[in-house]
Order: structure tokens, then C-alpha cells, then sequence
């Protein structure tokens, strides 16, 4: 009985999903989704070559000291960086002194709690400390930092193409969707999902002064800052670049011996 129903039930399933498709499909046809401004005038990332691109990339350590003092400057008033330690700077070429002095002059100072008295209290940050959260008084939710290039669609592009992508509203946007104005209060930004965003244009020409002598742009910065929001969330992307080359190696050395092999042990065979 069993052997019987069970051809006929998937029989069924599968006829009901066909049919389910074919009319979604229809009426999909008949009646398209309406078009609209994010649609029609969102822009996909700019194409933007960085140093870690491609399988032989590798991170400019120069860039990632300019991109972190952007993010020092100017981000960090809105957006924290949580899951990255103040010794973690040491990859980017800071020495021990230079990262104690960093964590000691952070801004924000690292919470104390008393679990005897209950008094709570603040101190120097030190190396080992995370860099302390944000807690942004002014509205909306900035988001963390830490992993914004893995949580986005082409991650570096995207937060360049965001910080340099500022604009006013076409005047062929609004004249196709006029209710498409941008609220007062929000910033029209065509490499936004939904074109308008609540942070202001953050960067502006000279806001840093690079201690390379770098010409501190707009352009520039976001390259930088791009390229430090890189390494915070893929630290170890060179070594996993490397690890894969050495993975390919040992994958060909293995294919060729088991080829050997085979023609070793068949030889008789043939």
C-alpha cells in the first residue's frame, strides 16, 4: 500500500508546485509590480581598485593608518567599532608604545563596575581593551562598523561609492515620482537602498590631516576608510589568501600522484 501512495503524494506535490508556479508566474505578467524611485535611480557600486584586490591582493599598511584615523576622526563620534581590540592595531604597523597612547586618549573610557559596592565607574582604556561602543544620542541607529564591508554587497565599493555618492535629487526623479522628494531631515544618496539616508554627507576635503603628507580629499579618505573597514572585518585575509594558494598546491601535487598511481598499479592491465 505503501509502495502504491507513495509515487502518487510526490506525484501530487510536485503538480501543485508547478501549478503554483505558473500562476505566480502569470500573474506576474499580468499585473508587474509597479515601478519605483529606489528602482529606477538606485546605483550598484562603483568599480574601485584596491590593494587587496584579486587573489594576490594584499593591504597597504600606509592606507590602513589613514583609513583609521578617518574613522577616528570622523566616524567614530556615531559608530562603534566593538569587535576590534586596541592591540589588534599592531597589525597595521603601530607600535606597543604608539597603541597605548592610542587606547590611554580614546574619547570614550572603558566602563568599571564594583559588584561589592554596586558603584559603577570609567578608566583608561589599555591594549586589551575593545574600542569602547558608541552610544549615539541623535536619531536612528548608526550601525557597528566592525563587519559593515562583509554585510554588504561588494563591501569596500559600497562604503566608498556611500561616503562620495552624496547628491542632490534629480530633477528627472522627481519629475517622474514627485512623491519621491526627499523628507527634510534625510540626504538623498543613490548607492542608499532606498536612495535617502539619515547620516549627513560625513566627509569633507582637508577634514584630516594625513601624517604621511597624503592630500587629504573626499576621495581619498573614502579609499582609506573603505580599506580600514576591510581589515577590521577580514583581519587575516592575507593569510587566507596564502593558505589557499598553499591548499591549491598540495590539491595538484595530490592529483598527480594519484594519477601516477593509477598508471602504476593498472599498468599490468593495459
Amino acid at each position: 500500500m505503501v509502495r502504491l501512495f507513495g509515487p502518487l503524494v510526490g506525484l501530487f506535490f510536485a503538480v501543485a508546485l508547478l501549478w503554483s508556479f505558473g500562476v505566480g508566474a502569470i500573474q506576474a505578467i499580468r499585473e508587474p509590480e509597479p515601478a519605483t524611485a529606489a528602482h529606477e535611480f538606485y546605483k550598484h557600486p562603483k568599480e574601485v581598485e584596491f590593494s587587496f584586490s584579486g587573489p594576490f591582493g594584499k593591504f597597504d599598511r600606509a592606507q590602513l593608518q589613514r583609513g583609521f584615523q578617518v574613522y577616528k576622526e570622523v566616524c567614530s563620534n556615531c559608530h562603534s567599532l566593538k569587535q576590534v581590540a586596541f592591540r589588534n592595531l599592531t597589525d597595521l604597523g603601530y607600535s606597543e608604545p604608539e597603541v597605548k597612547a592610542i587606547a590611554k586618549q580614546w574619547g570614550t573610557k572603558a566602563k568599571t563596575f564594583d559588584a561589592k559596592t554596586g558603584d559603577a565607574g570609567e578608566r583608561d582604556n589599555t591594549p586589551a581593551d575593545h574600542i569602547p561602543a558608541v552610544y549615539y544620542a541623535g536619531t536612528g541607529n548608526p550601525p557597528d562598523l566592525s563587519l559593515i564591508t562583509k554585510a554588504r554587497h561588494e563591501g569596500p565599493e559600497y562604503v566608498y561609492s556611500l561616503l562620495t555618492g552624496y547628491a542632490e535629487q534629480p530633477a528627472e526623479l522627481l519629475k517622474k515620482f514627485p512623491d519621491a522628494k526627499t523628507p527634510e531631515g534625510l540626504h538623498y544618496n543613490p548607492y542608499f537602498a532606498n536612495l535617502n539616508i539619515a547620516m549627513p554627507a560625513p566627509l569633507t576635503d582637508g577634514q584630516v590631516t594625513y601624517a604621511d603628507g597624503t592630500k587629504a580629499t573626499v576621495d581619498q579618505e573614502a579609499k582609506d576608510v573603505a580599506a580600514f573597514l576591510t581589515w577590521t572585518a577580514e583581519p587575516k585575509l592575507e593569510k587566507r589568501k596564502q593558505t589557499g594558494f598553499a591548499v591549491l598546491g598540495f590539491l595538484l601535487a595530490a592529483t598527480v600522484l594519484a594519477y601516477l598511481s593509477k598508471k602504476n598499479v593498472w599498468a599490468s592491465a593495459h
